[in-house]
């Protein structure tokens, strides 16, 4: 067990562990715990009593929890232990949680949302379905002729819960499937050949997480490779795509993309990816859909089952 993620183990009748959770909703749904664990009802704005900050352990982040200096609170918690995200992504915790803390992230959360939307991203841009939504705000009878998604190559870039999810959906629809990971494993291919990939792609799909290795990992020369009239669909974070050279594409006619996420985000009104042809933007809203919450109430139920029988926590993703 790390050092810095002691198991909770009961010592006795008396001892509880103090869990906050941000939503009325994840309250109740955890209440049958409430022998067991203490559950406290925080949305990290608020400030918390001293003698409740000085026994909480973990912290259950709020959903799309992105308030500048939000996470500063948690250094005013002595004896905290862990911190669960209900986000895949968790870029944007890690460097502002205190040291001696352990981050899980809500892998498998939103998987299915999520590759819920790419499959719509995908299918909206290739039967063209912007274009007749335009055309019926316009009274016009729009009835173009166009790709298919059928019989198309599509690559997925990425071996996570979201690939996954996108694979299993992408399937019956007829596609030749290309999955890329870090590492080549059995029929999944390394980053390294993804170049030599994309050439043969009629539509990437994007489902990393945003580090190091992974920033502008779709880059002017990566997009060079793509063939003329692929599409770029990104449910992982902007800046894997170099926004600039992405534009520079669509601008010229080359390629397509449908992005739920944009770097910078949110985008502003007047940036021209928004006016971009072959563009399709949504705001981020691979997750937001009625399944998020029992499933982020399913994950830290699991969690908090984890730490109270004394074993590794789930879903780590770093040790501060």
């Amino acid at each position: 067990m790390p050092r810095n993620c002691r198991p909770a183990r009961l010592r006795g009748p008396e001892r509880l562990l103090t869990v906050t959770v941000p939503t009325p909703d994840l309250l109740d749904r955890l209440a049958d715990l409430t022998d067991r664990v203490r559950l406290v009802l925080w949305d990290l704005v608020h400030p918390l009593p001293d003698e409740v900050a000085a026994q909480v352990e973990m912290v259950v982040i709020p959903h799309y929890f992105v308030r500048p200096g939000g996470f500063d609170v948690l250094r005013t918690l002595p004896n905290l232990r862990l911190v669960q995200l209900p986000s895949a992504g968790f870029e944007h915790a890690v460097p502002h949680v205190p040291a001696g803390v352990t981050v899980c992230n809500g892998r498998g959360v939103h998987s299915t949302g999520t590759a819920e939307l790419a499959v719509a991203l995908i299918l909206a841009a290739q039967r063209g379905l912007v274009g007749s939504v335009r055309a019926m705000d316009a009274g016009e009878w729009h009835n173009p002729f166009g790709p298919s998604l059928a019989d198309r190559h599509v690559l997925v870039v990425g071996a996570g819960s979201v690939a996954e999810a996108v694979v299993a959906r992408l399937a019956p629809f007829e596609v030749a499937i290309t999955q890329v990971a870090r590492t080549a494993r059995g029929p999944v291919h390394g980053v390294d050949e993804l170049p030599a990939l994309v050439a043969d792609a009629d539509v990437v799909v994007l489902t990393v997480p945003l580090d190091e290795s992974t920033h502008h990992l779709v880059d002017a020369d990566l997009l060079a490779r793509m063939k003329d009239g692929a599409l770029l669909v990104n449910v992982a974070r902007g800046r894997v795509v170099d926004t600039d050279a992405l534009l520079a594409e669509l601008v010229a006619g080359r390629l397509r993309a449908a992005l739920d996420v944009t770097d910078p985000e949110p985008l502003p009104a007047d940036h021209p990816l928004w006016h971009a042809p072959n563009a399709l933007i949504t705001a981020h809203q691979g997750g937001n859909t009625d399944a998020t919450f029992p499933r982020v109430a399913a994950l830290v139920r699991r969690q908090l089952e984890t730490l109270l029988a004394g074993d590794e926590p789930v879903n780590v993703v770093a040790r501060t």
